[in-house]
């Protein structure tokens, strides 16, 4: 018997742990360790969520710095910086992560899961049963589905994956009329392509052919050309996997939690799976906390978790849809067709307005632990916001709709007054 145990060992599976440990919880985690290289393309804002979550070894050298070429509809630029995280580096320091805080590691392969009420049985390859209270499912795509949720335009991406000529480190990605490419070319030589495409459109050959299809469509590209400089290609390998957005229809119970792509996976176009992945997850300890200590707050610990975890999935997707909306030249293509329309019509930035603001009670954290509080209700925002540089904003909005700005703001300190103005700015308060 554990206290908790995590299934899953990235990073959303050890934010979990960290957050859990620093809250004087025991924790067990269950994992089986990447079994194969990959590298993947990650932004500052990342980096930070990473570090905010105590993941400081991961990063230690994991990252490598790399300028990134974009060629999308018909448009080029190198502006940006992306930061290649090598995954086994990765990997290796989290584990170094999770044991210096505390965290008992159980490599091997989970073979069943049997949960009730009581709590849960997990059936482990070459070990005995262990036994759990409250289980943290966190195995990303691989955790089973329970239910039908919702789910995106069926993707896969191939990564093609070959051993080149030493050289600079790189990244590009690129539209093209059947999806999108990402490369990647790391110092050693390693090198990276994953194409992107539609399951049911695309028709792909036989697992047999597709090495030599993707290396077809590859020569095919002149970025992907001269991004590799036509360097030849040893020990080429494939791994298929699927990228579909898929949002689990349940992501909490009164003694389990499912967190980071078990919860939503989202697709990989932004580049920024692991911070999608993170958002879930840096709220769950405190879910959890409160499920454990505060069972009388459970329906509202569940509600916190279900109803951020199907917003952060709605805003992602918004925001890929636009992306794929950018893309004009191959309009009727049915990649880019089922994706520029998809999850809806909302807008992924609605205009403010100040006159629109509401406030309701809603969940929120306070301690460590899901409480209930006043929030203000946005465009942008639609599960509120509590508080503005640590300054509830519900009781400033409901005054201001009455007295003057100057009146209601006097009593903030200096930093407080800046962020808090720049804030009702932004919902179209005009002063």
């Amino acid at each position: 018997m554990t206290d908790i145990v995590v299934l899953g060992a990235g990073p959303a599976g050890a934010a979990v742990a960290l957050g859990l440990r620093r809250q004087g919880h025991g924790v067990t985690l269950i994992s089986e360790w990447r079994r194969f290289a990959a590298l993947e393309g990650v932004s500052v804002r990342v980096l930070e969520a990473l570090r905010s979550a105590g993941l400081h070894q991961a990063l230690t050298e994991a990252a490598l710095p790399s300028q990134r070429q974009v060629s999308w509809n018909g448009q080029h630029h190198a502006q940006n910086i992306e930061y290649l995280l090598d995954r086994p580096v990765f990997d290796r320091g989290l584990r170094e992560d999770l044991r210096l805080a505390g965290v008992e590691l159980i490599e091997g392969r989970v073979l069943t899961v049997q949960s009730s009420a009581n709590g849960h049985r997990i059936e482990i390859d070459g070990r005995g049963p262990l036994f759990t209270p409250f289980l943290v499912e966190a195995r990303g795509r691989q955790a089973p589905a329970i239910g039908k949720g919702l789910r995106g335009p069926e993707t896969v991406s191939l990564l093609n994956r070959w051993q080149g000529a030493p050289g600079d480190t790189a990244s590009a990605v690129e539209s093209l009329e059947d999806g999108w490419a990402w490369m990647a070319r790391r110092a050693d030589g390693q090198c990276y392509w994953q194409w992107t495409v539609d399951v049911t459109s695309a028709g792909l050959p036989g697992k047999a052919q597709l090495l030599d299809y993707c290396r077809q469509r590859r020569q095919g590209s002149k970025l992907a050309a001269e991004f590799f400089a036509g360097e030849a290609q040893g020990d080429l390998q494939l791994h298929a996997r699927s990228s579909t957005a898929i949002l689990s229809p349940q992501v909490c119970g009164e003694n389990w939690i499912r967190v980071g792509d078990a919860a939503m996976a989202v697709d990989p176009l932004s580049g920024n799976g692991i911070f999608q992945s993170l958002s879930s997850a840096l709220q769950a300890p405190a879910v959890i906390n409160t499920l454990l200590c505060k069972p009388e707050r459970a329906a509202l610990a569940q509600r916190f978790h279900q109803q951020r975890v199907a917003q952060l999935f709605l805003r992602f997707a918004r925001i890929g849809r636009d992306f794929y909306a950018d893309e004009q030249r191959w309009p009727d293509q049915p990649f880019w067709q089922a994706r520029r329309n998809w999850p809806d019509a909302e807008v992924a930035h609605a205009e403010a307005d100040f006159n629109a603001l509401r406030i309701e009670r809603a969940p929120v954290l306070r301690d460590g632990l899901v409480d209930e509080a006043e929030v203000v209700i946005t465009a942008d925002q639609p599960l509120g916001i509590w508080h503005v540089q640590g300054v509830e904003v519900a009781a400033l909005v409901r005054r201001l709709r009455s007295e003057p700005a100057e009146q209601v703001l006097a009593g903030l300190t200096t930093e407080q007054g800046r962020m808090v103005r720049s804030w009702l700015l932004a919902q179209g308060f005009k002063p």
